[in-house]
């Protein structure tokens, strides 16, 4: 994994030099920022190695790699990455705004469930773009999901929600993931329809999780849409999606120092198999390469 991470590329040089001298410094704070950690947190990190580096009296690029891991790993592991799907039926809400991968991340979310034995049907509660049902159908069906669509054009998102939720309960199905229309977070009439959608099912069960996707090439405006579906949605758990060859692996840490939600899934490619949960210790570890 190591491999793809650009943040992982750009410190390789720096770790394989026979000292750590003032340009160490400099190369770190640009790798740090140009991977999206911002520069508030980039300047927390530097200063936290300069006053470890000063203390164990090491002047080894290797013993500054190690405690960047292991810095990165710590603040990682503040946020609870578990998923909590223990309700049957685990009923998980899956929002985010057009364009960040939230039909694939349903599909692969639920190849990721299947191979632990559950059984997973899917909402399709987006009910306002055309193709988007077909769409979900597709990535459903590849990840071994049942499918419950809209009885007809335009039906209420809120109600196709409810007879996900009444089939999951007639058939013993273990998990829900209802899919919602890609939101765009500045259009309160919509965030007032997904806040309706909620209110329907949890007459019916109560929520598991609120996975908001996010796309990691968004950077800060992702912060932001972090921010707003917060507020409406009730968020339980970040999806970062478009991992694989981005540099911006630090938007991970970045969005949840920001909002408090932890990050739960990471999307690492195009395949059905490209998901997996969040660890921090193998995450920080990719990250620096």
């Amino acid at each position: 994994m190591a491999e793809k991470w650009s943040l992982g590329r750009a410190l390789r040089g720096m770790f394989v030099k026979e000292t750590i001298d003032e340009n160490t410094w400099d190369d770190l704070e640009t790798a740090l920022i140009t991977a999206d950690f911002g520069p508030d947190i980039a300047e927390a990190l530097i200063e936290d190695m300069r006053e470890k580096v000063a203390r164990f009296q090491t002047e080894d690029p290797k013993d500054l790699k190690r405690m960047l891991v292991e810095a990165l790993e710590d603040r990682f592991a503040k946020f609870d990455s578990t998923l909590k799907l223990t309700e049957r039926p685990a009923v998980v809400l899956v929002v985010g705004v057009n364009g960040v991968g939230k039909t694939t991340t349903i599909g692969k979310f639920a190849n990721f469930l299947k191979r632990y034995g559950r059984s997973i049907v899917v909402g399709a509660a987006d009910t306002f773009r055309a193709a988007a049902v077909e769409q979900l159908a597709t990535w459903a069906e590849r990840g071994g999901a049942q499918i419950v669509r809209p009885e007809r054009e335009g039906q209420d998102p809120a109600s196709v929600a409810y007879q996900t939720i009444e089939y999951a309960k007639r058939t013993g199905t273990e998990i829900v993931l209802v899919d919602t229309a890609g939101r765009l977070h500045t259009k309160a009439g919509l965030m007032d329809e997904l806040e309706k959608v909620r209110r329907v099912i949890e007459k019916q069960a109560p929520i598991s999780e609120v996975l908001l996707v996010l796309d990691a090439t968004t950077g800060q405006n992702g912060v932001m849409q972090a921010e707003a579906f917060l507020e409406h949605a009730g968020v339980t758990g970040l999806v970062i999606t478009k991992l694989d060859g981005s540099a911006k692996g630090g938007f991970v840490l970045a969005v949840q120092e920001r909002t408090g939600i932890p990050v739960k899934l990471i999307g690492e490619g195009e395949g059905i198999g490209d998901i997996s949960g969040f660890t921090p210790s193998a995450f920080a570890a990719s990250l620096v390469g």
